[in-house]
């Protein structure tokens, strides 16, 4: 049975709003570099870190295992190839 996270243990809204737009698919190049700046308020290179961060958080997984799952395997095939 999974306990219900305490406001403590939840992921910022921030992190949330970073998880969302990864999840959303995007039409073309430099659409999703845009939305982050104009949506998010950062930088890309920014994103892509706090990004990276959230695939290895349990809180991340836990609110959206999809996405999370769907970057940890994407991830590990790219270490794989080097």
């Amino acid at each position: 049975m999974l306990d219900r996270m305490t406001d403590d243990q939840a992921l910022s809204e921030r992190d949330r709003a970073v998880l969302a737009m990864e999840h959303r698919s995007w039409p073309g190049p430099g659409a999703k570099e845009r939305a982050i700046r104009e949506q998010l308020g950062i930088s890309p290179v920014r994103y892509y870190q706090l990004l990276n961060a959230l695939i290895d958080d349990e809180r991340a997984l836990a609110h959206d295992p999809v996405t999370v799952n769907r970057l940890r395997r994407v991830r590990d095939a790219k270490r794989s190839r080097r």
